[in-house]
């Protein structure tokens, strides 16, 4: 069970970052934006990982709109560019695991950006996980922001392409703040946050390289404060870390006003690990199981 102490030193963490988040909304007479509502959240927050990719076809319409069903906070997908400069929503740079390219155009290895948009929502994004998924389509960002943002709030992360794109379509559907913006590349991040200073970003990490370029090791791939130090560089409120994480570096990210979120958490045993740490999402592929963690908890 939840002590009073831990529940009164979150509610304090939330409050401070609360207040530092609402700076970004300075008309108090206008209401809190639904994705500055939750990142100031004091509860834990359930992240759907693809939609429910454990029981639908990853970033795909059924998929996010069940974990809307199981009680997901956030929807996460990924984006990438067709060849003809629209956003369509999948996870890899290639075709051939997740749709029926492949067999459509025998070939291996086709790159998304090499397909119109149009080619792209020909293909079958559904038969690879289930029969019965059969002629899901992969869809378009806008239509998955559209189909999301009906009851939720979508969590995208760009996988390719400049920040101007995905901006002209928040700024268009008036999606400002109604959604969060995540990416490993801390460049568009930042600039990003250049570009449209009030939205909402999430630094994720460990990056894959340093700045010069040099991998890292294991150790260089926990969350540290020098880490925490460059998210705040990019603008980010949200650093969205592996498992690598501890309640030390927990606690220095909300002493800097960042939140914590965690990928990809499906088992309740790891999930309450992290939990006791206090971060302050999960993005799980099991949405369902990790809100009953979360209920068993007391939360």
């Amino acid at each position: 069970m939840t002590t009073k102490t831990s529940w009164s030193r979150r509610w304090k963490t939330a409050l401070a970052i609360g207040l530092t988040l609402g700076t970004l909304n300075m008309n108090a007479s206008e209401p809190t934006p639904p994705a500055l509502k939750l990142v100031a959240s004091q509860r834990p927050l359930v992240i759907g990982h693809r939609g429910y990719c454990q029981i639908a076809p990853e970033n795909t319409l059924p998929s996010f709109k069940l974990a809307l069903t199981a009680g997901a906070d956030l929807v996460e997908l990924d984006y990438y560019h067709s060849r003809d400069g629209k956003l369509v929503v999948i996870h890899d740079g290639e075709l051939d695991r997740t749709t029926d390219a492949t067999n459509r155009w025998h070939q291996k290895k086709i790159r998304v950006e090499t397909k119109t948009a149009a080619e792209l929502q020909s293909l079958d994004a559904g038969s690879w996980f289930d029969p019965k998924y059969a002629g899901t389509r992969i869809p378009l960002l806008t239509e998955a922001l559209d189909a999301i943002q009906q009851g939720g709030v979508t969590l995208i992360e760009r996988k390719g392409g400049p920040p101007a794109d995905c901006i002209q379509i928040l700024r268009e559907k008036h999606l400002i703040n109604q959604v969060v913006v995540q990416s490993f590349d801390w460049e568009y991040i930042r600039a990003f946050h250049e570009q449209e200073p009030e939205q909402v970003l999430g630094a994720l990490g460990p990056p894959g390289r340093f700045p010069d370029g040099r991998k890292l090791s294991d150790d260089d791939k926990q969350l540290n404060a020098r880490w925490l130090d460059e998210v705040l560089k990019t603008g980010a409120k949200v650093v969205v870390w592996s498992d690598k994480v501890s309640r030390e570096a927990v606690q220095l990210a909300h002493q800097r006003g960042l939140r914590v979120w965690v990928y990809t958490i499906d088992a309740p045993s790891q999930a309450n690990k992290l939990l006791d740490m206090g971060v302050d999402g999960l993005i799980t592929n099991n949405t369902s199981l990790i809100r009953k963690t979360l209920a068993l908890r007391g939360q």
